[in-house]
This record gives structure tokens, C-alpha cells and sequence, in this order.
């Protein structure tokens, strides 16, 4: 899962929900159990709670009475943690009685405090206690009437509530954080394993682009499958475009070629006798074929570059036009050399790398005095960009000086018109490169001649 990935948003999303419903859960629970433990307790003070009370209630003395039926030792240990107190408040001066467990001091009364009552008359509630024990309190308060009113007080240290409850909390941690971890394991392999037809449909994708697939295949859930069916229909319509364009490219030449043929060919009789007005019309025609071989090869160029389903290795290609070209230009003594790295491909059409290559080779030929060397190195993408390689062609010619080389890239344009060709060479690389995202650039060979250096994408 990477950043701004759709697999990372579902994960965490799904994760700040689960945490919350787990950690509410967790305070539900804790709080519940805790309410239980607390109603256990009350319960078992409340039975001291109630002897005592019939121990008051029973009471013909007049006098305050000493519980003598609790039956319970902790009452009689000092500070124990678990004390009575009988507290008369009907007189002047209110009479207090505690148990042997509290040594001095007594225990502060609900009542005073304003706790309500319960249904049955019972205050519940917590206070510090001897020795700043945490104390939970249950009281009632009794009225004999003419034998006076009492408030009868039974006291236990709060710290075995909060022991129990800590165990429970402890335990239920644990298990929650063990749910929670299968839940997200479980959520991670759900998302991961339900956005795997994504991951299909992008190799897919990636295999029509590399021209390893023409189109889109498999099988796909509801939800993608308008998706790729889209994308096919997509393919299909460029595929058509581009037949069009080249059904209407064709058309054109071939249209436009025969008039100006015939302008040429009726124009070069009169120009040769001199007539300037042929010679100004044989002249003009010319350029007018040259500027319509530019164009139409141009968009020869864009209709087939728009949708490339086609990979070629660079290898074979290069090595077959040097040894063409080598034996075109063997009178002349040229001598082609490769330098070609292993395992580069070209993401592209084959007869769009042969012009490149074609073109190139072809200007180095015809310039350099004996030796054209081809060098070809992968170029690897870096940070998610696209692969490119590059093709570099060294002759040992005079070379182009920089006012020179940013001519010789200009439409149409010959430096010197006693080498054959129309100009349109380096104007045509250069402007095919750029279609495929790629450049053409010129420099000073280390032979003292031209380089060419053209950059195209790699597969």
C-alpha cells in the first residue's frame, strides 16, 4: 500500500472506524462490569447493613447498641478496611458508636452529603476513610421514633472493586487487541485481495501499451468490467482514426503527386531553353513537393505514433541497415561500426525506427571521409519515469559548427548542395522523435565529425 494509493485510504478508513467501535466497546464493557462489581459489593455490605439495623431496631436499652451478630472478624482488626458506624442524630448532639476496626476518627455520613436515597432508603456512594483508605460506603437511616433516629453506616475498602475491575480491564484489552489484530489482518488481505482485479486491469493496460496485447482480456467483476469494456471500445476507435488517417494520407499523395509532376515536367522543356518563367515554375514546384513530402510524412508520422501497441528489439534492426548502408557505401571506403547494448527495445513502430536510423546513418555516410560508428545505451527512467535509449551516430567528417547544426535542423534546409537528398533528413528525425516524447540533438564527434544523438522510448 503507497501513498495516495485507493488500497492505503480503504485500509485506513476502515481502521480509524474499527479502533473507535473497538474502543468504545472497551469503555461500554469496562463500565459495565465495573457497575456490576459495584452492585456485588453493595450487596454484601448491604447483608451486614441489615443485621446491624435489626441489632438497632431490636435495641430496649435506650442505650447505642453493639452489634453482636456480624460474625465477621475483619470488624475487630484495626484498620482493616471494613468498619460500622451508628450514628444518632435525633438529640442535641449527635452519639456515635464505630466499630473496633476503627480505632479513632469516623466515617463521614451520605447523608450530609445530600446522596439520594435509592427506592429501598439506601445511600450508596465512596469516601476516604481512616488512613485515606478509598472506601465504599452503603448507609440507612433508621427512625424509631420516640427511641430516637439513627443512621446506620457500613464501610469496606474500594480498592478490591478496583482490583477486580483492573483484572477485567486487563483481560478485556488483551482480548479486544487480539480481535483487533485479526480484524485488520483480515481487513488488509479483504482490501488487497478485492482490489486485485484493479491490479489485473492494469497489467492488462500495461501490456497494450508495451504492445504485448492488442486489447484488454479476462474476465472482471460487475463493477470493472464497464471499465475495460470502455477501454477496448477506446483502442478500437484510435485504431480506426488511425486507419483513416493513413487511408487519407495515401489518398492525398497520391492526389497531389501527379500534378505536381506534371507542373515539373512541363516546366523543365521551356527552362532549358531558357524561358525564366518556366524555370521560376519548375523552381516553385519544387519546393512545393518538397514542402508536401514534409507534411504528408509528418502526419504519416503523427497517425501512426497516436496508438503504439508494437515493441521491436533495437539490436537486429541496427545491425542489419549499418551492414546495408556498409555495402552501399563500400566504394567510397566507409566503414559502419555498432556498438549495440544487449536487451534494448524499442516502444514503437519498426519502420519508424528504420527511418530514424535510416536517415541518420545515411547523412553520416555520405559525410564522413572513412569511419560511421553506431553506439546504442539504455536510458532507465528514474522516480516512476518512462525508459528511453539512445541511439548515438559518430562520423569522422568536418563536422557542423553550431551556427551550422541549429541549420541543418531547420526544414528543407542543405548545406551544401552538391551532396544528394532533399533536406527533409535530420527535419524528419527530428520531429518523429519528438512524437515519441524523444529528442534528436547534434554535436562535435570525438572523430572530429558530426554526432547525432537521438533519445526514443525503450519497453
Amino acid at each position: 500500500m503507497r501513498a495516495r494509493s485507493l488500497a492505503l485510504r480503504l485500509f485506513v478508513s476502515a481502521t480509524v472506524v474499527s479502533v473507535a467501535v473497538l474502543v468504545v466497546t472497551g469503555l461500554v464493557l469496562s463500565s459495565v462490569y465495573r457497575d456490576a462489581v459495584e452492585r456485588a459489593f453493595d450487596r454484601r455490605l448491604d447483608v451486614y447493613l441489615k443485621t446491624i439495623v435489626a441489632d438497632v431496631a431490636n435495641s430496649t436499652t435506650g442505650e447505642m447498641p453493639e452489634p453482636t451478630t456480624l460474625g465477621d472478624p475483619l470488624f475487630n482488626f484495626p484498620i482493616s478496611g471494613w468498619y460500622w458506624q451508628i450514628t444518632r442524630i435525633d438529640g442535641p448532639a449527635r452519639q456515635v458508636k464505630t466499630s473496633r476496626s476503627m480505632p479513632e476518627g469516623t466515617l463521614p455520613l451520605l447523608l450530609d452529603r445530600e446522596t439520594k436515597p435509592d427506592l429501598g432508603g439506601l445511600r450508596e456512594g465512596y469516601a476516604k476513610g481512616p488512613s485515606d483508605q478509598n472506601l465504599r460506603i452503603v448507609e440507612r437511616l433508621v427512625d424509631l421514633g420516640e427511641d430516637g433516629r439513627y443512621v446506620v453506616a457500613v464501610a469496606a475498602d474500594a480498592g478490591e472493586i478496583e482490583e477486580e475491575v483492573n483484572v477485567f480491564n486487563q483481560a478485556l484489552v488483551l482480548t479486544l487487541a487480539v480481535i483487533g489484530l485479526a480484524f485488520f489482518l483480515t481487513l488488509a488481505f479483504q482490501v488487497l485481495f478485492g482490489l486485485r482485479p484493479l491490479k489485473r486491469l492494469l497489467g492488462a493496460l500495461s501490456d497494450v501499451r508495451a504492445g504485448r496485447a492488442d486489447r484488454i482480456g479476462g474476465e472482471y467483476p460487475i463493477e470493472i468490467a464497464p471499465l475495460a469494456a470502455e477501454v477496448n471500445a477506446l483502442i478500437d476507435t484510435n485504431r480506426e482514426i488511425v486507419e483513416r488517417a493513413r487511408t487519407h494520407v495515401g489518398n492525398l499523395a497520391h492526389a497531389l503527386k501527379t500534378p505536381i509532376s506534371v507542373l515539373q515536367n512541363e516546366a523543365a522543356r521551356p527552362a532549358a531553353a531558357g524561358d525564366p518563367l518556366a524555370a521560376k515554375v519548375g523552381e516553385q514546384a519544387e519546393i512545393m513537393k518538397g514542402q508536401v513530402a514534409h507534411h504528408l510524412e509528418r502526419a504519416r508520422m503523427a497517425a501512426r505514433v497516436s496508438v503504439v501497441s508494437t515493441v521491436e528489439e533495437v539490436g537486429p534492426i541496427v545491425a542489419t541497415l549499418a551492414g546495408t548502408l556498409a555495402k552501399v557505401y563500400r566504394a567510397k571506403g566507409i566503414a559502419v561500426e555498432t556498438e549495440i547494448a544487449e536487451g534494448v527495445r524499442f516502444r514503437g513502430e519498426r519502420q519508424d525506427l528504420e527511418e530514424i536510423l535510416g536517415n541518420l546513418v545515411d547523412n553520416g555516410c555520405k559525410w564522413a571521409r572513412s569511419l560511421v560508428e553506431v553506439t546504442v545505451t539504455p536510458l532507465p527512467g528514474q522516480g516512476g519515469q518512462r525508459d528511453f535509449f539512445e541511439m548515438v551516430i559518430d562520423d569522422d567528417g568536418p563536422g557542423l559548427s553550431e551556427a551550422q547544426q541549429a541549420e541543418a535542423l531547420k526544414r528543407g534546409r542543405r548545406l551544401d548542395e552538391t551532396k544528394p537528398g532533399s533536406g527533409l533528413g535530420l527535419s524528419i528525425v527530428s520531429e518523429l522523435a519528438a512524437l515519441y516524447g524523444g529528442g534528436l540533438t547534434l554535436g562535435r564527434s570525438p572523430f572530429g565529425g558530426l554526432r547525432c544523438t537521438v533519445r526514443l522510448p525503450a519497453a
